[in-house]
């Protein structure tokens, strides 16, 4: 373990507050200073280190002029916020990031009054700060807003939203824009390059005439820096067409790690601004740190680390990631079938879809973080012939629900939804939590919605979802590794509807939907130790379900209980729906359903997430025990 860094200045931060004080040499050191420490702890926990690098300066300065959390600041994302959470009150809790327990690697309204606005999605910031400053004008709370949302961010709809309905309002709001090149792949469209074009541009054309007045008004101690701030300002005016046409007033681009640069436009804007001001930052992600600038994401999520190399401590595993295990499918099938095309919305790499772009670079499409986008584009591309697998983290394809339905479903356009992290994610909490995509997907009609058991039924699922034509198809599975399962060279597609049963027994069907079959499996030799052998069905189907199986299953068993990791209305309910439909109940069969409980729940460990949950082994077991009627004693410890 890396000793901790020396941090004479820092130690004297306890709360923004305190930098009201220092000088800007002494808040230069701040910053030197904060970048040791966020390297240090993020080494010990693990996390998103890159994006903090980046905006070391930029939170310092902000902190420095604006008088948090008097002033709102709303951090786009909050991949970016650990040095904020240090200045912030929470150093001395900076070292339980992500943990149980501990800090959030998000911002949190429940974890300090300095985080006024939550999410850890992207493109909310615009929004939720022009919804405080309007909450201000009506007699809400007051003072300053400050919207912090980074260049990938802004290539979304709802920022454009946002911006259309601030510049309308002409509400004095801040957004800065953090462009660094990079969010978590590099940012591509056309958006990306007008912020390329604005800062490469070279010579930059002088001030407009308000912007040559600009110097004038800065504080008394700077006007000795006049020529400095002039240049700091040179793009008021001058590159911001897009923005000013959204009647925002546009500053930059200014170099976002010049912190005397920062100070001086900070304070101007501060002092001067009536409306919507647009400030663009230039900053670099993963500064200060070698091994993270040298990454190719930039360091932007790591495992815990040694500080001097850089290298990731990372726990061996006999099984690949189900997110490899998917691309590898994914791949086979496209060597057989050139209409196969990918589809991602600015993670490449988190979908696996980067393998895929290497060898077939022409038939993958990132359309950035453009959810809505992403699900329409894929079903304009089924229409036009193409077999697009659309790849999205359940938490995002969220973003994308009314497509789904009215773009994809009703057309019964034959889109291929890979959904990734389903399920409980760790370490991003209930963010990134996978909880609620059987529901808002098997509730729709003439889709075919699948869950893997292990990452060889992945490679079949993507195989079967290939092989789909007569409309929308999904299949989720975990973030993670598999099981370490035998894998097939290429996947066999599966029959529609049909789940499979993995072992008979009596008394007690086990029917489980998804990778939850891993702990049934152990529950069901707890069970066998007992004495009560039960069945195993694996439904591998959410939509349509295997009516025969299960009907089967419920009229030749005591008691049947369900297992899924979603929420309430998902496989379970569909269950519950059709035995209710059939008569089933009136037989007097005992059903139950376990699904991931009705709370949102805070990162730990998987393991731990899925105990809390009530989904593990034990708790299945003491579910089947309870249905029926077995007092539980000499329960394992």
């Amino acid at each position: 373990m890396s000793k901790k860094p020396v941090t004479p200045i820092l130690d004297r931060v306890h709360l923004p507050a305190d930098m009201k004080s220092l000088s800007d040499r002494e808040l230069r050191m701040v910053a030197d200073e904060l970048r040791a420490e966020t390297i240090s702890a993020v080494s010990e926990t693990g996390g998103h280190l890159g994006a903090g690098l980046g905006v070391v300066e930029l939170t310092v300065a902000i902190h420095a002029v604006f008088d948090t959390p008097r002033d709102k600041l709303v951090w786009d994302v909050g991949h970016q916020c650990y040095p904020h959470k240090i200045l912030t009150g929470r150093r001395d809790r900076i070292r339980t990031l992500r943990t149980e327990g501990g800090l959030s690697g998000f911002t949190k309204r429940s974890e300090s009054p300095f985080d006024p606005f939550g999410a850890a999605h992207s493109s909310t910031s615009i929004s939720a700060a022009l919804g405080f400053a309007a909450a201000r004008d009506l007699g809400g709370d007051p003072g300053d807003a400050i919207a912090v949302i980074g260049d990938g961010s802004m290539s979304a709809g709802m920022a454009f939203e946002a911006m259309n309905n601030a510049g309308h309002l002409k509400k004095r709001l801040f957004v800065i824009l953090n462009d660094n090149e990079m969010s978590i792949a590099p940012p591509v469209g056309a958006l990306s390059a007008y912020f390329t074009r604005l800062y490469t541009g070279a010579p930059f054309q002088e001030f407009k005439a308000a912007a040559k007045g600009a110097v004038s008004l800065l504080p008394e101690p700077f006007q000795e820096g006049a020529r400095r701030a002039k240049e700091m300002l040179k793009g008021i005016a001058v590159g911001g067409t897009l923005f000013e046409e959204l009647g925002f007033s546009y500053v930059g681009p200014i170099d976002g790690h010049d912190l005397e640069q920062l100070l001086a436009v900070l304070r101007t804007a501060k002092s001067r601004a009536t409306g919507p001001m647009l400030i663009h930052v230039i900053t670099k992600k993963g500064k200060g740190y070698a091994p993270a600038e040298a990454a190719r994401d930039k360091g932007h999520a790591t495992g815990k680390f040694d500080v001097l190399t850089g290298v990731q401590a990372k726990a061996a595993s006999n099984a690949p990631s189900y997110t490899k295990v998917f691309a590898q499918g994914l791949i086979a099938e496209a060597e057989r079938d050139d209409k196969i095309v990918a589809v991602t919305a600015a993670m490449p790499d988190g979908t696996g879809l980067n393998l895929f772009a290497d060898r077939y670079p022409k038939r993958i499409f990132d359309v950035g973080i453009a959810e809505q986008h992403a699900v329409t584009f894929s079903a304009g591309l089924a229409a036009g012939g193409m077999k697009p697998f659309c790849a999205i983290y359940s938490t995002f394809l969220q973003r994308g629900y009314d497509q789904v339905v009215h773009d994809v479903a009703i057309q019964r356009l034959p889109v291929r939804f890979a959904i990734d992290r389903a399920g409980l994610v760790g370490a991003d909490g209930a963010t990134h939590a996978g909880a609620f995509d059987i529901a808002f997907l098997a509730n729709l009609p003439g889709i075919v919605v699948m869950a893997a058991a292990d990452e060889a039924e992945l490679m079949h699922m993507v195989a079967t979802a290939a092989a789909h034509d007569e409309g929308p198809i999904a299949f989720r599975y975990p973030r993670g590794d598999g099981a370490g399962v035998d894998l097939p060279v290429r996947g066999v597609p599966l029959a529609i509807g049909k789940g499979r049963v993995i072992r008979e027994g009596g008394r007690v069907a086990i029917v489980s939907f998804g990778t939850r079959l891993s702990e049934v499996m152990r529950a069901a030799e707890a069970l066998v130790a007992r004495g009560i052998a039960p069945t195993v069905i694996d439904a591998r189907f959410a939509k349509p379900l295997d009516r025969d199986l299960l009907l089967n299953a419920a009229r030749n068993h005591e008691a049947l209980v369900t297992v899924e990791e979603g929420a309430v209305g998902g496989f379970g309910s569909h269950v519950a729906q059709l035995f209710a439909d059939e008569g089933i109940f009136d037989r007097g069969l005992k059903f139950r359903s376990m699904v991931l409980p009705d709370i949102f729940i805070d990162q730990a460990s998987p393991e731990r997430m899925y105990e809390v949950a009530g989904l593990d082994a034990m708790q299945i077991e003491a579910r089947v025990l309870a249905a029926l009627d077995v007092a539980v004693v000499g329960r394992r410890a």
